[in-house]
């Protein structure tokens, strides 16, 4: 008996744009593949909440930051780490005597200061001798580090603005402070927060003295 050979037969150009047209079947991902991903998507999303609560406690919160000189000596010194807090004044407004961080703009870079505030909104302040006087009066106040030796443009009779704060270093002799016309009176929208806590040196650690 002979068996004939069938001939492979060429599709057609019909049969040909059928193949490419049809759509492929789609492959279910495997198990595993199910898995690295909902682990990565979880990572993301953890990620994610993570860095917008660090966002919102350093814009509205808290925020770390360095002592660099020696004008708030003997409060502060140099290189004190200290935390600072932004809450409350979100509900009141900065008092006498806050230890405050403020941002300040020195030949075109902004620089962060922190002193003490002396004088609030609406107060005239002068230095006479080693004298503070607020509205004429003599301020009791016993933050100065020794008795101030040059008064500079608080000798004259300052007035602090509606918004604006008069601002002094505790080492009132090596600070540049609102007695320096290149300071000046600090506005409101200036202040970056509280000095709360100094977390270092370890030996220090503790509150900061306001009143």
């Amino acid at each position: 008996m002979r068996f004939r050979r069938k001939e492979k037969r060429e599709p057609t150009y019909e049969e040909l744009m059928t193949m490419i047209n049809e759509p492929a079947e789609e492959r279910e991902p495997e198990d595993g593949e199910r898995n690295i991903l909902r682990e990565v998507l979880s990572f993301l999303a953890y990620a994610a909440v993570i860095f917008g609560c660090t966002f919102l406690i350093i814009m509205f919160v808290a925020q770390r930051t360095s002592v660099s000189g020696p004008s708030m000596n003997d409060t502060l010194q140099d290189g004190d780490q200290l935390i600072l807090e932004k809450v409350s004044y979100h509900f009141r407004d900065p008092a006498r005597f806050d230890v405050v961080v403020f941002q300040h703009l020195d030949d075109g870079k902004n620089v962060f200061y922190i002193k003490r505030i002396i004088g609030l909104p609406g107060e005239t302040v002068q230095i006479i001798g080693d004298d503070i006087y607020i509205d004429g009066e003599l301020l009791e106040e016993d933050y100065g580090r020794e008795p101030i030796q040059d008064a500079k443009i608080a000798a004259e009779p300052i007035a602090v603005g509606e918004d604006e704060y008069f601002v002094l270093g505790d080492n009132r002799n090596n600070s540049s402070d609102s007695r320096d016309p290149a300071v000046a009176n600090v506005k409101r929208s200036m202040i970056v927060g509280r000095a709360w806590v100094r977390i270092w040196p370890l030996n220090k650690i503790g509150f900061v003295s306001h009143k």
